[in-house]
């Protein structure tokens, strides 16, 4: 079986680094709509005729299809290895991780706008286990009266707002913390989100990868202001 690539960070590296090919093998129209930077198009069909034409053997091939319950890309992984391709790997979590994390996409969704191409990075942060008293009075100091509750590895856990905090002898920012905050992915197109704001009266929400890391915040008026200007160009 051909190696399998758990994370985007793997395939970042391989292509950077090492040259690796990446090869679409969805159809024709989901690779016309969106593809990794560089990536040829190469339908599982026909494979046989096209990858010795287009592909270097002795060069690591990375395949991928649109997600993890997609099959496209093992078949086709497991073909290549058939035809005598040396290094093949399947990133099987596929094109929906790599545009759910922001990162770089080629095809027509790069003219359009996603939610992590809006989102402020400049959150502030705080630690779950760090004393209450201690982060409010860091709040206040940068005149912030909000923070996103983080772990260790950027995991989003909560909210804090400073306003409704009251300190307490003891407490943590666990303590009094508000769990569970929406969030969404990267990819999420902007129209559909700002209406769902809009019914929920949500003046902001939280972008976060496919693991949960806060990539940043997205505000209503953003977001509004960002379809204005695509709508007009």
């Amino acid at each position: 079986m051909p190696s399998r690539i758990l994370n985007r960070q793997e395939v970042r590296r391989l292509a950077e680094e090492e040259g690796a090919q990446l090869v679409d093998v969805l159809p024709r129209e989901e690779y016309a709509y969106a593809h990794l930077p560089g990536a040829v198009h190469i339908p599982l069909r026909r494979l046989d005729d096209k990858a010795p034409r287009l592909l270097d053997p002795d060069r690591p091939v990375v395949v991928y299809c649109c997600d993890a319950l997609c099959d496209l890309s093992p078949r086709a992984a497991v073909r290549l290895e058939q035809l005598g391709f040396r290094y093949v790997y399947d990133y099987a979590p596929g094109k929906a991780d790599w545009l759910a994390a922001g990162l770089p996409r080629e095809g027509a969704a790069a003219y359009l706008v996603f939610a992590g191409d809006v989102a402020r990075d400049t959150v502030p942060t705080c630690g779950y286990g760090r004393p209450l008293d201690e982060t409010l009075a860091q709040l206040r100091a940068a005149a912030q009266d909000f923070c996103v509750v983080v772990d260790d590895d950027q995991i989003v856990l909560g909210t804090l707002s400073a306003r409704e905090a009251e300190p307490r002898a003891g407490a943590t920012v666990q303590d009094v913390m508000r769990q569970g905050p929406p969030t969404v992915r990267a990819g999420e197109s902007l129209k559909p989100l700002v209406k769902r704001m809009g019914k929920r009266a949500s003046d902001h929400v939280l972008v976060t990868d496919p693991e949960g890391r806060l990539l940043g915040a997205l505000s209503r008026r953003d977001a509004e202001r960002a379809l204005e200007r695509a709508e007009s160009d």
